[in-house]
């Protein structure tokens, strides 16, 4: 087992690479007034597909030709006729897009838009985790690397990891990484259990129960909802949990009026504009800061949005032995969720 200091230092690391390490606009670049309108007429040069994360900034979420979570997100990039992939979202996303289509030029606005979650997890550490499980099936989180997923079985989202896990015969052990808050939720719904890697999202891991609950004292009205990446603690206060997809569903379809909103506050904004006679009250992290908002999320932006559009330039490339190799556990995560 990794010591769970190491992966704090890590992820530390990240966030600190993530701040300061940001791609900055060239010096002399000279940006359209009109944004939109300059990404609208690169898209048909390209013939590009802008997918982005409901965690993205408004104005991105605003100009994205889909917009989803990591499942719909998986399955959008696996049927696209795009000749070029923009994916607005994370590094392991654009990996995942580029995993799916090798031939096909994938960009990602900002390099340095990475991920704690999959920082805490790192290749070598967990091949020697994996080597003393040897008769272990490897289920892995979306949320890591192209490394992980080469290692790995099936990879699942926070969408239909319990769907996955429920189709695993009962005699057969997993592993399930990294996310160990994902884990607990999936080993409560199935009654599986499972050997978890200690990772966690640095977001996720912020929300206070104690904030939590003062709020939910303070508004007695609102249903709480929340995203399984969350911790026990959290997700015991919570009347509904699920991915931000289903989030997003289940505010339409409630009777309620008001939610608090425990997981990345990028969603509020869809949210609010799926159902704007409701309100949306994002849950506290343990300080005062802007703590519920992913840092690596927002270093993508839309002028940079533009700018790799533009310059075709950062792109997603991978080996190929790991492009193969991730690709099988992602085609049977789509092939099972299909079931």
């Amino acid at each position: 087992m990794v010591d769970k200091t190491i992966i704090k230092e890590l992820i530390a690391r990240s966030l600190v690479a993530a701040v300061f390490t940001s791609t900055l606009l060239p010096p002399k670049t000279e940006l359209p007034s009109d944004l939109f309108g300059a990404i609208a007429d690169l898209k048909r040069e390209l013939n590009a597909v802008i997918l982005a994360h409901y965690y993205q900034d408004a104005d991105i979420q605003d100009i994205a030709d889909y917009l989803g979570d990591s499942l719909g997100l998986s399955q959008e990039a696996a049927k696209t006729d795009a000749d070029v992939i923009v994916f607005a979202g994370v590094h392991f996303m654009a990996e995942t897009a580029k995993i799916l289509n090798p031939n096909k030029l994938v960009l990602l606005p900002d390099l340095d838009a990475g991920c704690s979650l999959a920082d805490s997890c790192p290749p070598d550490a967990f091949a020697a985790f994996k080597a003393k499980h040897p008769d272990h099936l490897v289920i892995s989180y979306i949320n890591c690397t192209a490394d992980i997923k080469a290692m790995s079985d099936i990879i699942c989202t926070s969408a239909n990891a319990v769907k996955l896990v429920n189709q695993i015969p009962a005699d057969r052990p997993i592993i399930f990484a990294p996310d160990r808050n994902l884990g607990k939720y999936v080993m409560a719904q199935t009654g599986r259990d499972m050997v978890l890697w200690q990772g966690s999202c640095m977001v996720h891991e912020t929300f206070s129960e104690k904030k939590m609950v003062q709020l939910q004292i303070q508004h007695p009205q609102a249903e709480t909802i929340a995203h399984p990446e969350c911790e026990p603690a959290v997700l015991r206060h919570a009347s509904y949990i699920g991915s931000t997809t289903a989030l997003l569903n289940y505010i339409q379809q409630s009777s309620s009026q008001r939610f608090i909103v425990a997981t990345e506050a990028g969603i509020i904004h869809q949210m609010a504009k799926v159902a704007p006679h409701k309100q949306f009250i994002p849950a506290p992290p343990l300080n005062n800061c802007a703590c519920n908002e992913c840092p690596h999320m927002r270093l993508n932006t839309l002028e940079k949005l533009y700018l790799c559009m533009k310059h075709r330039t950062p792109e997603i490339t991978l080996p190929e032995a790991t492009q193969q190799a991730a690709l099988k556990p992602i085609q049977r995560m789509l092939e099972m969720s299909a079931r």
